[in-house]
């Protein structure tokens, strides 16, 4: 296991246009159309920072790519017309999107940086994203305010880096993800998206009268109590971690030779431990492990290709440090399998029901450990037409831990994990 060196060390200012609202290029429907009761629990009001980082590419010499982004963007927004509207909030906190067509937020700028002086290995935290990421005033809220904002920054050397912030209440990540793949789609030239969006927010709403049939840990704010300040974020530090094969392979040796599990699996269950021995609690306290989900094949019919709405499970299930620590690696292993198990198409319906009945809570975060992989999200394949990014995915290091497809200097292929973990004390 490798620990990144953070390249927090460089500095640099964005020259940057005025802010822009870039609307569909075309007229579309004048709509309300309300989010689905996944969609707009309190844990998806917020806007999520995305990174995209792309090399110098002769072949596109001459080519703006704040303009071949921006045009594009345009053109996607007739196909992707809720997110150029703004989001209302009505009765018991019921999100919908009103259809405006007012458009998107988009920033151009200049940095007198090279992608070289970002470090041989790109990957969160990075850098400067208060300058790769503006933060508009008066434009950062959730209701009543533009659901994206995409800058593209220019670097000395020929590359860009395209950085957005999307409303989560709108997607998730696959769904995210194939939105950027249409605009990346339309840069290159194609008429229309490959995969046609679909919204169908109705198949994750509320049953009616709702019926709460699974235990919903994630959400039990009873269970935990926290009574220390370790975690806090002032005394919190952020790193990355890169596995590749060799240290796969040296964890699976802390269990049975025939014992099945992923590489997900196995992460999870080491990075949870040694996370929860840094915390250094007492062995009786209760600990969490959530473990974000793709529900989309959990129905029966899968939802629609195109959906994309949040379709992800949050379960959880709950231990003390003591069994979590002291039990061999396999302890740790089978309650990550076991709570991944827990996602089907009922546990998503009464997800949806709890959250319609509870006031739609945000998940518990004291002393859990919330991961997803993002092995099977391609930020990186997204390709505006300067080839693949160098780096695509998650922009900062936040409570969630993300497994992230990685390549080292080294030409390695495997994942890294930004995490927080406690500053060394001061003596």
């Amino acid at each position: 296991m490798a620990m990144a060196t953070p390249s927090n060390s460089l500095v640099f200012k964005v020259r940057r246009c005025e802010p822009e609202l870039v609307a569909p290029v075309k007229p579309t429907p004048r709509e309300y159309k309300p989010l689905s009761d996944i969609d707009d629990r309190d844990g998806h009001r917020f806007e999520h920072p995305v990174i995209q980082i792309y090399r110098y590419n002769p072949s596109m010499e001459g080519k703006d790519p704040a303009k071949v982004v921006r045009d594009a963007l345009a053109k996607t927004l007739v196909f992707y017309y809720p997110f150029a509207g703004r989001l209302r909030e009505g009765p018991n906190r019921k999100l919908t999107v009103d259809c405006t067509g007012e458009g998107v937020l988009f920033i151009e700028g200049d940095a007198d940086v090279t992608l070289e002086q970002f470090g041989d290995e790109l990957q969160p935290p990075f850098p400067c994203m208060d300058e790769l990421l503006y933060d508009v005033p008066g434009y950062s809220g959730v209701l009543n305010c533009p659901l994206f904002l995409i800058q593209v920054t220019r670097l000395k050397c020929g590359g860009f880096i395209l950085a957005l912030r999307h409303n989560h209440t709108m997607s998730d990540a696959i769904g995210l993800t194939q939105f950027m793949t249409a605009v990346a789609e339309m840069a290159r030239g194609a008429l229309a998206p490959t995969i046609s969006p679909v919204w169908e927010r109705h198949l994750l709403s509320a049953r009616n009268p709702p019926r709460v049939t699974c235990v919903h840990l994630e959400f039990d704010h009873e269970v935990i109590d926290t009574k220390d300040e370790i975690t806090h974020p002032n005394s919190m530090v952020s790193r990355s971690f890169f596995f590749g094969p060799n240290e796969v392979s040296a964890l699976r040796r802390f269990v049975p030779p025939h014992y099945q599990c992923s590489t997900f699996d196995i992460l999870t269950a080491s990075l949870w431990r040694c996370h929860t021995k840094a915390l250094q609690l007492d062995p009786n306290e209760d600990v969490r492990i959530i473990c974000i989900v793709n529900a989309r094949s959990k129905f029966n019919p899968p939802l629609p290709l195109g959906y994309y709405g949040n379709a992800l499970g949050y379960p959880a299930t709950l231990t003390t440090v003591g069994k979590l620590c002291q039990n061999p690696l396999t302890y740790a292993t089978e309650l990550v399998k076991q709570t991944k198990a827990k996602v089907t198409e009922e546990y998503m319906k009464s997800t949806a029901d709890f959250l319609v009945t509870r006031g739609r809570p945000a998940l518990n975060m004291s002393r859990s450990f919330l991961v997803s992989s993002l092995s099977r999200i391609k930020f990186e394949d997204i390709d505006f037409g300067w080839g693949k990014a160098a780096y695509g995915g998650q922009a900062e290091i936040m409570d969630g831990k993300h497994l992230i497809p990685f390549k080292n200097k080294k030409g390695e292929d495997g994942i890294i994990m930004p995490i927080c973990l406690p500053a060394p004390r001061k003596y």
